[in-house]
């Protein structure tokens, strides 16, 4: 039997779901990450089968990435989040009527924003708005971030923050147009 190494007690318990050994006396996790050659399946609630635990794929850097089995199809979890990302920025895109060079920009800030890991704990309404706000000042198009924020129906100031600590982490030198000249600009049209 094992022991725990801080208070040798030998109640371990062992999830291969997580990957990892716990005391259940003391709390301390005694190993984690570790790669089972077994694979487990579950019944999802709508009658498909499902792989239990985390798949390390071959371009992996160390972390774990899951995958999806889904009637036969095997999907990367990071390939989901780009397809969902691709559709929530051209569905913003769509509404301001921005051009599919726009849109690509914009994907490629979230796919930076995501190999980082700026996106957790963070809704992804905002990231997507975020990237493409990016784009937009990049890019220098007319839109303001009360637009995006009417677009999407999200808080202007959540929005904000999250563009600001995306375009700092990013270290993405967004020109400074002031949003004054903006709206001199987007007006001027109507007149």
């Amino acid at each position: 039997m094992k022991k725990c190494n801080h208070c040798n007690s030998t109640e371990i318990e062992v999830d291969s779901a997580r990957g990892d050994e716990v005391c259940t006396n003391c709390g301390t996790v005694l190993a984690d990450n570790i790669i089972v050659s077994e694979v487990q399946f579950e019944e999802t609630t709508h009658g498909a089968s499902s792989a239990v635990g985390q798949f390390v794929s071959s371009d992996s850097k160390g972390g774990a990435t899951g995958y999806r089995f889904l009637h036969g199809v095997t999907t990367e979890s990071r390939e989901v989040t780009l397809r969902k990302a691709k559709i929530g920025i051209t569905h913003l895109s769509n509404i301001l009527s921005l051009n599919n060079h726009c849109i690509e920009t914009a994907h490629n800030f979230f796919k930076m924003a995501l190999s980082r890991n700026l996106t957790r704990g963070r809704k992804n309404s905002h990231i997507y708005a975020a990237c493409v706000y990016i784009t937009c000042r990049t890019e220098g198009t007319s839109h303001l971030l009360i637009d995006i924020s009417d677009a999407l129906q999200i808080c202007c100031y959540e929005l904000g923050r999250t563009y600001l600590k995306l375009s700092q982490a990013l270290c993405i030198n967004v020109p400074s147009i002031g949003e004054f000249e903006i709206h001199i600009k987007k007006f001027l049209k109507f007149i």
